[in-house]
């Protein structure tokens, strides 16, 4: 159904559910980032399981991304999306009976799965249900229910690990799980597909797993088994070889899976770049904080969860505020400047990182990165989204999707191991247990000296975010 003759009234029972199943997952990621040391401590996760609950999740996702967008603008993204809600929650189930951490790496790929599903299709009901002169409202509500899941789940995480134990991080998620479900085949309704577009680019499709997924795959391993290592070898591979065949492949499909005449447009290519490389600056600073409360400070899970609510805070309040923004300035504008208050967050916390760092300068930085993550996300997917046809909304949201989970797994990555890089191997398993601070203060300052480089290294990438928005700008 287009966007311009849905009533008003369906438009904001659409964002119900599309923001009620963000909140779902979100709350998911959010509530494992803190409790990540106690699942660890349980289930004695070495530091390459713990590291494999987050990036097995992210990996599968990306990887999944535009796959489910094209299916989803083939068979109707109602039916994608209650699919989506439905494999998510049964994995949760699974995964908080799991008997060991490799198995909730595996139900954690299912749930990535169910994951893909959703996030493909949440912003393009969004597109599709809301006029277009009311985007920017429903797009900011949208991005702040991630803000609301963030402000949430840090706290939840760190109070289920602690009082009721480690399982329940994931068995919390089924009866929201049902909730949305039942409520999604309440409201959402089926979409006009487009006849014409009924083609599938099966090898395409392949392509794409084989291709991304073995360059995320070798991105994400290199640091821990080396360049020669077999299975970062075979990633590698798996890249090179793919890449070229994968562009053959979508140069001559009737219906690519990758709509490559897109990038044509420099607006499109400079607003997915700056995607990628916003994802990349700022993912994991959750994870990055309570984790620094934790393995430095000694902090338990519940403490660490409660002082990483400042960035969800300022995110919610400044994802809402961007609707109403984009009504006195276009949204390029905005993520220009939502760009260069997470640089300037990113900057902050380097400045004044150490092991005794005060709490409020560290609050102070997580409420600038907050409010630039909270202006720039809304602002720049209502900038790739707004104008474009329903029954393209949905590859076009996957390739945004793709780019911008392509960074969360890059950034993951990097951090994950410029974080543990001055530390011997031996210690690793401390860090991500939140052991560290029991040890000598020699390893504390070791770990410090990681984070210092995590964070320049995540700086210089936000600038490039803001040198990618202000190209978008120039050549729109």
């Amino acid at each position: 159904m287009l966007a311009t003759t849905t009533p008003v009234g369906y438009a904001w029972r659409t964002l119900s559910v599309v923001s009620l199943a963000s909140v779902l997952t979100g709350l998911g990621g959010s509530a494992i980032n803190v409790a990540l040391p106690e699942i660890a401590r349980h289930t004695g996760a070495d530091a390459t399981a713990a590291g494999w609950i987050l990036l097995g999740f992210q990996l599968t996702t990306t990887v999944l991304m535009v796959v489910f967008g094209r299916l989803a603008d083939l068979f109707g993204r109602r039916r994608m999306y209650l699919l989506g809600l439905a494999t998510y929650t049964v994995a949760a189930l699974l995964a908080g009976m799991a008997p060991n951490a490799w198995v909730i790496v595996a139900m954690r790929v299912v749930q990535a799965v169910g994951a893909a599903m959703l996030l493909t299709n949440s912003a393009a009901l969004v597109s599709d249900a809301f006029p277009r002169e009311r985007l920017g409202e429903g797009m900011g509500v949208y991005v702040a229910s991630f803000s609301i899941a963030g402000l949430i789940g840090p706290t939840l995480g760190g109070l289920l690990a602690a009082s009721l134990g480690w399982r329940w991080v994931f068995w919390f998620n089924v009866p929201i799980g049902l909730i949305c479900l039942v409520w999604g085949a309440i409201v959402l309704r089926p979409t006009v597909r487009d006849e014409r577009e009924r083609g599938l680019d099966l090898p395409g499709s392949m392509l794409v797993l084989v291709t991304l997924g073995g360059l995320l795959l070798a991105l994400s391993e290199f640091t821990r088994l080396g360049w020669g290592h077999p299975v970062v070898l075979a990633g590698l591979a798996g890249f090179v070889v793919g890449l070229p065949l994968f562009f053959l492949q979508e140069s001559r499909a009737a219906h690519p899976v990758v709509d490559l005449s897109l990038f044509r447009d420099r607006a499109f290519a400079f607003g997915t770049l700056a995607s990628f490389l916003n994802a990349v600056a700022r993912m994991g600073m959750v994870f990055l904080v309570a984790l620094y409360f934790q393995a430095v400070r000694g902090d338990d899970p519940v403490q660490a969860g409660l002082k990483v609510l400042p960035l969800a805070i300022a995110a919610m309040i400044a994802s809402v505020s961007s609707g109403f923004l984009q009504r006195l300035m276009s949204a390029r504008t905005l993520a220009v400047a939502g760009a260069s208050a997470t640089t300037c967050g990113l900057v902050a916390m380097l400045a004044v990182m150490s092991s005794s760092t005060p709490y409020a300068a560290v609050a102070g930085a997580l409420v600038l990165i907050g409010l630039g993550s909270g202006v720039f996300l809304p602002s720049n997917t209502t900038a790739i989204l707004d104008g474009l046809p329903s029954e393209r909304l949905g590859i076009v949201n996957a390739m945004r999707l793709m780019l911008q989970n392509t960074g969360n797994v890059v950034g993951t990555g990097l951090v994950l191991s410029i974080i543990t890089a001055p530390l011997p191997a031996a210690l690793h398993q401390s860090v991500f247990a939140g052991t560290l601070s029991h040890l000598q203060n020699g390893a504390v300052e070791q770990l410090v000296t990681g984070y210092r480089w995590a964070l320049s290294t995540m700086a210089a990438i936000s600038v490039l975010t803001v040198l990618a928005c202000l190209a978008r700008r120039k050549a729109g």
